[in-house]
Formats: structure tokens, C-alpha cells, sequence
């Protein structure tokens, strides 16, 4: 059975806000792969969601800049998941400002009946402690929100 991942790919783009930084932090920004039987990601196209720039997303983390591309008219938007979506889960997401890559894992769970699993919804950090909500996918039309802590600390 195939398997989501919500994950971070880098862009060479810089944040507007850090252009005149002498070292400006690398911008990531969060797309959903599909991950087969095989145990291998399903190649994928996304859209920086800073500069535009397309990336081919070939693995967990790993993607290639797609060079001459500024946009692609078969990239999945968020309008085009919402019909496939129960009304109650849509205002969840919507309410929540959610990302495509959490769009598009609700979704997946549910195309794929994968039910019991649960997607983040949103989180905070304050003061090393992760605070956040997620959604678990219970059946083709039931769904239950439920909150998570915990602690951000890395030590070593």
C-alpha cells in the first residue's frame, strides 16, 4: 500500500525580508510525495511557494530545479482537491490556513482508505514546546481533530 510524507525541499530563493543579509537561511518550503510499494518517492513537480521557481521532487527532501519553468498549468491547486473533500473537512482545513501539501495528504488518506491515520493541521513553538492540532482520518466522511505537546529540545 502506497505511503504520504509531508516534507521540506530547499529553494535557492531568498526571503525578501533577508535579501540584504550577508548569510540568509536557506528558504524550504513543505510538498507531499507519494512514497510506492517499492519504497521509492513518486516523482513530482511543485511550485516554490517564495520565488515560483518549479522544483522536480525526486526523493524525501531532495529536489532538482526545473530550469525555464516559472509555472506549470498541471500543477494540483487547492481548488482542485476541495470538491473531492467532505464540506466539514474543508472548513477544518480552511479555517486552519493549511498548506497544499497538507490539503493534498487529506486527500491521499482518504483516497487511499488509509483510515486511522491523522495529518498536522497547524503548530506553534513557544519556549521549545510544540503545541498543535491534527486531523485523523476515521472513515470516508469521519474525521476527528485532536491536539498534540511536546517538547522541541534537541540535546546532544
Amino acid at each position: 500500500m502506497p505511503k504520504g510524507q509531508k516534507h521540506l525541499v530547499r529553494c535557492r530563493c531568498v526571503l525578501t525580508q533577508f535579501k540584504r543579509s550577508p548569510d540568509p537561511p536557506i528558504h524550504q518550503f513543505v510538498v507531499f510525495s507519494v512514497i510506492g510499494d517499492d519504497d521509492k518517492v513518486q516523482v513530482r513537480f511543485a511550485q516554490c511557494n517564495n520565488c515560483g521557481v518549479i522544483h522536480k521532487v525526486i526523493d524525501i527532501c531532495k529536489s532538482e530545479i526545473v530550469m525555464a519553468r516559472d509555472s506549470m498549468t498541471s500543477l494540483i491547486t487547492v481548488d482542485d482537491i476541495k470538491p473531492s473533500l467532505p464540506e466539514g473537512l474543508r472548513a477544518l482545513l480552511e479555517s486552519n490556513h493549511a498548506d497544499l501539501a497538507t490539503w493534498e495528504a487529506v486527500q491521499f488518506l482518504i483516497a487511499n482508505q488509509q483510515w486511522g491515520n491523522f495529518v498536522v493541521v497547524s503548530s506553534d513553538v513557544e519556549e521549545d514546546v510544540r503545541q498543535g492540532k491534527y486531523v485523523r482520518i476515521m472513515g470516508e466522511s469521519l474525521y476527528r481533530v485532536e491536539s498534540f505537546t511536546r517538547n522541541e529540545v534537541i540535546s546532544g
